[in-house]
């Protein structure tokens, strides 16, 4: 019900906000004007046009959202490839409004449908799909979210209610406001004679609309304009983060999982492991065979996921490392589900490379679809679920930390397996885990997730110009030049180079980078590094052991993609 509500909130409040503005004209002309009774109609008015343009809108934007990216990620496209396509779409009807002819060429396919029902669906079912497609930048928090869920393999009952109910909450005042445009031209006699006049300026708003796509109007106008939504939508975040901690879609199979406490200290019982699914490759078993819980019984078993340009998982994956070291001998069997944060961590040959760079030398499993992530209820980067010989989950731990009471319990139910077990002295590898709240929190540069922003204006996706604000707000990241901000990451959008400044609190900084081309990264004390930037997508160290506060300025040329900052 949390869910319902909040989607219904965030699409009421985006429905009033800013960005929504430049659509406002085109619902009006062509959802509301052209519904309305003329006085020279000999043939009744097409009543529900208002109607199919909201629920042509409604359907577009939940599909895009849902499985859009998904869609486009299976056949390889672009990420914007849809957009534009809506761009398009608005393009044509918005001519055809204006030149008779070519409507009549839209319409010949449906010759079969009765004329006036051909514009009504094909003309008001269309303009509410196109506008759904190029929709989805303005749904704010609500639909970060639900990207951010996808992005973890949650996307269930649980992101289909909130994608749905956010679409009803955005078209109650989109329909108000088409219904009101129908009611002012009834009302007003002049308008009731020049239905021809409303038709062509309707398709000169379409165009005019797709124009300002093109050169992100929505976003420009966003930053111009005082956002009166801020506080509701900053309201709506932070319960939105209360309502999707979900931990994934609870089953028969994982349901005992939740009889563990995060980090506990001593051995629970927590249901029996979920099997491994859904893996596109395995690492490091004897010709890419599959790993197989059920063949596992008899040893214990340690279920790491992680991601290779994961801080927390560099900084966690020596003591798992260490630990399939001391223990292999005695009963110890490490499994790696490597679970992507970033499109790029997908490719088999990049975790390769990242494993490698780790010393892994235990099975390793892309989950590349987070089947896996989602049958363990998994929610973090990195989580160990510790299984007993008999299949068993009796440990979990999410995150950094809690190493020690980890090995305690691996060295204990590798005796409870085979009581006549010679153990090898315990580990000793230093925990860097940063103290809670010591740092800057991780800064994600893409628009779903961002974080720490300090620049003027809203967040959005697109080509836009920036300028590093004066002074740099602590803990933030700005921008200068021009750029391109995608979902994920942030690139260069010109034949320039353009710059990041970042104010920090930590003693190591680290970037994720990915593409072709050099960054600088000068420090405040004066120093430059040139990085260059090529092959495998991967972490980057930006400063180590140096001073805990700072201002980090980097300078990337065409070419070079930047996902996150990440501290220690």
């Amino acid at each position: 019900m949390d869910l319902i509500i909040i989607g219904l909130l965030g699409g009421l409040i985006t429905g009033i906000s800013p960005c929504i503005l430049p659509v406002l004209p085109v619902i009006f002309l062509t959802g509301g004007a052209q519904s309305a009774r003329y006085d020279d109609e000999v043939t009744p008015a097409r009543r529900s046009r208002p109607y199919l343009v909201i629920a042509g809108l409604m359907l577009s934007f939940s599909l895009v959202t849902l499985v859009g990216s998904l869609i486009l990620g299976l056949l390889n496209l672009p990420q914007d490839v849809i957009r534009w396509v809506g761009i398009a779409v608005l393009v044509l009807l918005g001519i055809a409004l204006i030149i008779p002819r070519l409507e009549q060429l839209l319409e010949k396919p449906f010759q079969w449908i009765p004329r006036k029902e051909v514009a009504n669906r094909g003309g008001g079912f269309g303009v509410g799909l196109a506008l759904g497609a190029v929709f989805v930048p303005c749904a704010g928090p609500v639909l970060a979210a639900i990207i951010v869920a996808g992005s973890t393999g949650r996307i269930g009952i649980d992101t289909v209610l909130l994608t749905v109910s956010f679409a009803i909450g955005v078209a109650v005042p989109l329909l108000f406001f088409a219904l009101a445009g129908r009611g002012l031209v009834e009302r007003i006699r002049a308008f009731r004679t020049r239905e021809r006049a409303l038709r062509i300026t309707a398709g000169v708003a379409m165009i005019a609309l797709a124009v300002g796509l093109v050169f992100n109007v929505p976003q420009m106008l966003q930053r111009l304009l005082p956002d009166y939504t801020a506080g509701l939508q900053q309201d709506l975040a932070e319960r939105q983060g209360d309502a999707l901690d979900l931990g994934g879609l609870v089953t028969d199979e994982n349901r005992e999982l939740g009889n563990c406490t995060n980090g506990a200290t001593v051995l629970e019982e927590c249901g029996t492991a979920p099997a491994i699914r859904g893996i596109e490759a395995w690492l490091n078993t004897p010709g890419g065979a599959a790993v197989d819980l059920d063949e596992l019984r008899g040893e214990v078993v340690l279920i790491d996921f992680w991601a290779y340009s994961c801080i927390n998982c560099q900084r966690s994956i020596p003591h798992v490392v260490a630990w399939d070291d001391t223990y292999r001998d005695a009963g110890l069997c490490v499994i790696g589900i490597h679970s992507p944060e970033y499109s790029f961590e997908k490719e088999v040959g990049n975790v390769r490379a990242g494993a490698e760079d780790f010393g892994i030398e235990y099975p390793v499993a892309l989950d590349n679809s987070l089947s896996t992530w989602t049958a363990y209820r998994n929610r973090y980067w990195p989580a160990h679920y510790l299984i007993d010989a008999n299949g068993t989950v009796r440990h979990i731990s999410f995150g950094e930390g809690n190493y020690a009471a980890t090995e305690k319990m691996i060295r204990e139910l590798l005796q409870d397996a085979d009581p006549g077990v010679s153990l090898p002295d315990a580990t000793e590898v230093t925990d860097t885990t940063p103290e809670a709240g010591s740092t800057t929190r991780e800064t994600f540069l893409g628009w779903s997730k961002e974080v720490n922003y300090g620049g003027a204006g809203d967040y959005g996706a697109g080509r836009e110009e920036f300028e590093f604000p004066e002074p740099m707000p602590e803990g933030s990241f700005a921008l200068d030049g021009r750029w391109k901000v995608e979902t994920q990451y942030v690139t260069p959008a010109g034949d320039e180079s353009a710059g990041i400044r970042l104010s920090y609190r930590a003693s190591e900084v680290r970037v994720v980078l990915a593409g072709s081309g050099e960054i600088v990264a000068r420090l405040d004390d004066g120093t430059s590094t040139t990085i260059r930037v090529d092959g495998t997508p991967r972490s980057h160290p930006l400063v180590e052991d140096a001073a805990h506060d700072g201002t980090l300025t980097l300078e990337l040329t065409p070419g070079v993609r930047a996902y996150s900052f990440t501290f220690g």
